[in-house]
């Protein structure tokens, strides 16, 4: 058995702060197995005891993991003073207090984020080592050709002299547009962007699609959330040992 405090297992269900919670465990509100609980630091086996909450059931997830579509205009962040964050549009009813973004995406790129409170988890979907890839949507301003595509293959080298790890490049049509598909496992800042400015070529617009096998809910608006299944959270990490390139370069860093 792994004993909590419970004022503690409540906030970490996103039941208030500790002190909220205790408030409401000194209120009598809190029963643990039919039984109400009258003291913050009464301990309870949150994944075996049966708690309720003013006579509602709490379901009990040791970690949240929710799949949001991000919008242009809203940073990656937890908190932000001066601009909304990805975790602002995360609705009541999905908030944790520790809720983070499992990765960055530019200001103004969109698509495939993952928020969670899992710090393990977060390190083994972002660790290059991992082998678990990002495929990318970008519209460019200008044709991509069997010379970017190979110098994405062997490991752009950035302005500042930076080696990326080796990239898939395809070329997608667009009609009056140009646009490609990039795929890679690593998350340098800006990188997408960095790796075609290396290649002679400006992204006018970034999507992120997929994250290992995992894509993104077509039916979930920009700025919406929602939690992802087990068999989702699975697609991540599968085939998370594939190479597309057997060209080795240095290690990227997250």
């Amino acid at each position: 058995m792994f004993m909590e405090r419970l004022d503690k297992i409540l906030a970490s269900q996103g039941v208030g702060s500790r002190k909220e919670a205790g408030l409401l465990i000194r209120r009598g509100l809190v029963e643990v197995n039919g039984a109400a609980v009258s003291r913050p630091e009464e301990k309870a086996d949150p994944e075996r005891d049966a708690i309720s909450v003013a006579g509602k059931p709490l379901r009990f997830q040791r970690h949240l993991y929710l799949m949001m579509n991000k919008p242009a205009g809203v940073v990656s962040a937890s908190r932000d003073s001066r601009e909304k964050t990805v975790v602002d549009l995360v609705p009541e009813a999905l908030f944790r207090r520790d809720l983070f973004p499992a990765g960055r995406l530019d200001r103004d790129t969109t698509g495939l984020l993952i928020l969670t409170d899992d710090g393990d988890f977060a390190h083994r979907m972002l660790s290059p080592k991992k082998h678990v890839y990002k495929l990318y949507e970008a519209t460019v301003d200008g044709p991509v050709g069997t010379s970017e595509i190979e110098k994405f293959e062997a490991g752009v080298v950035l302005e500042d002299g930076t080696v990326c790890l080796p990239a898939k490049l395809t070329a997608a049509g667009g009609g009056s547009s140009f646009k490609a598909l990039v795929e890679i496992r690593e998350g340098k800042y800006h990188q997408v962007k960095k790796m075609f400015l290396a290649v002679g070529r400006r992204v006018l617009c970034l999507k992120r699609v997929r994250i290992g096998s995992l894509e993104l809910d077509k039916t979930l608006k920009e700025g919406e959330c929602r939690e992802l299944t087990k068999e989702e959270l699975a697609l991540i990490f599968q085939g998370e040992n594939r190479r597309f390139c057997e060209k080795k370069n240095s290690n990227g860093q997250i």
